[in-house]
């Protein structure tokens, strides 16, 4: 079970590597645009927000690929950082990204479920 969990923070974590890249580097372009359903104009005007947005992304990814990587200390960084990744997709489910909810907290809950199992 414990790969079952491993398989699923990665997956977890390159979720959050894609919403990086599509908030720091394709913000302006027709993917993410479509994606996060906004306009040309609105995203030129908040490209900077979106930047640091993609940033914070990348950072729960990074301590997702961190708790693989630490040992028995891991499974705290697991739940901690799941736990993060489920609370900002709820966050986002709430203020209106209603997709905030299937592409960030349920992926993450069933990640932060088998790691728990897995203990």
């Amino acid at each position: 079970m414990t790969v079952v969990a491993d398989v699923l923070v990665v997956l977890v974590a390159l979720i959050h590597c894609y919403i990086l890249v599509l908030e720091m580097f394709l913000w302006r372009g027709p993917r993410a645009r479509d994606i996060f359903g906004t306009t040309a104009e609105f995203a030129a005007e908040t490209s900077a927000l979106a930047a640091n947005q993609g940033l914070y992304n990348g950072f729960l990814a990074a301590g997702l690929f961190w708790s693989l990587a630490a040992g028995h200390a891991g499974f705290s960084f697991k739940v901690f950082f799941l736990l993060c990744v489920i609370v900002a997709g709820v966050y986002g489910t709430v203020n209106g990204a209603s997709r905030a909810w299937f592409a960030q907290s349920l992926p993450a809950a069933i990640a932060l479920i088998a790691v728990v199992i897995a203990g």
